[in-house]
């Protein structure tokens, strides 16, 4: 089985209405789609951007207000996944339930479906200054290109969730992330290596670039979108299938063969999943 993966560098910038913002998101799916991709993976807290619309007194909307938008970006990105026939990773958006607010990322599939993976680990910033809930379970979802599973941002630095998508049968891990300075950033670019060795599976991380001026905790982005696999024979030595540039506005593709992870796991010069020492540490089914 191959598949063939675009994920984005979004810029973020300030807008005047939603119509700029789904102008944008319709650029990088039809870009996506020139090249014949399978999944789009837009990043983590991208609609964000909505925020820098205001309130018409020249002040940024507050996070809590970012619902609000819930209904257009779902139809948004329903149209685009049906339109274009592609599963669309759209990042994360902000959703409100039983008035607590939850990160959530979204896949929508080519026949209009979409499901929902919330954030399991939340940062300090998002419990101290948004007061942001925790997801409480983690799925794997099903599609005609394979099984994969959505782990945002923060989540990718927490080994056990990852084996857990690896043995419940994820060989893909989309991570949506978001982070404002390097030391965020290589923190998830690390330990999305680590999972890959770990686990012998493919990582696809995207990132937002560019700024909300007047945004609070979106002022700044540092980003970089990449394709991560093992390191093993037959990938690349350093583990990258495509990367981006460092904080430009773009689109990274690259095609995964599904295949060559069963052969590794098998055969590989190490068998990191199969010589897990279960008999010393349990292992996540």
């Amino acid at each position: 089985m191959k598949l063939r993966v675009s994920t984005v560098q979004y810029h973020l910038h300030t807008i005047k209405e939603f119509a700029e913002f789904e102008a944008q998101v319709e650029h990088y799916v039809r870009t996506a789609a020139e090249f014949e991709a399978d999944f789009v993976l837009f990043p983590e807290l991208f609609t964000t951007q909505l925020m820098s619309i205001g309130d018409g007194q020249g002040q940024a909307l507050g996070i809590e207000e970012l619902p609000s938008f819930t209904e257009p970006y779902e139809e948004l990105f329903q149209r685009l996944a049906q339109q274009y026939g592609m599963h669309l990773i759209g990042g994360t958006h902000i959703i409100r339930e039983n008035d607590r607010l939850y990160n959530a990322a979204y896949l929508f599939y080519p026949d209009g479906r979409f499901v929902t993976q919330r954030k399991l680990h939340i940062t300090p910033t998002e419990v101290n200054e948004w007061n942001m809930g925790a997801g409480d379970g983690l799925q794997v979802f099903e599609t005609d290109k394979g099984t994969v599973a959505l782990l945002i941002c923060y989540d990718i630095e927490f080994p056990e969730i990852v084996r857990m998508a690896k043995a419940r049968g994820a060989d893909v891990i989309f991570c949506p992330s978001c982070t404002d300075d390097k030391h965020g950033y290589y923190r998830v670019r690390y330990t999305s290596h680590a999972r890959a060795v770990e686990n012998q599976v493919y990582v696809v991380t995207a990132g937002t670039v560019g700024s909300l001026p007047t945004v609070d905790f979106m002022r700044l982005n540092f980003g970089q979108s990449a394709v991560i696999t093992p390191n093993d024979i037959p990938f690349p030595p350093h583990g990258i299938l495509a990367e981006g540039e460092m904080n430009h506005d773009m689109i990274v593709t690259a095609d995964l063969d599904l295949e060559l992870l069963y052969k590794v796991r098998e055969k590989g010069s190490v068998t990191t999943w199969r010589d897990r020492r279960t008999d010393l540490y349990p292992d996540w089914s």
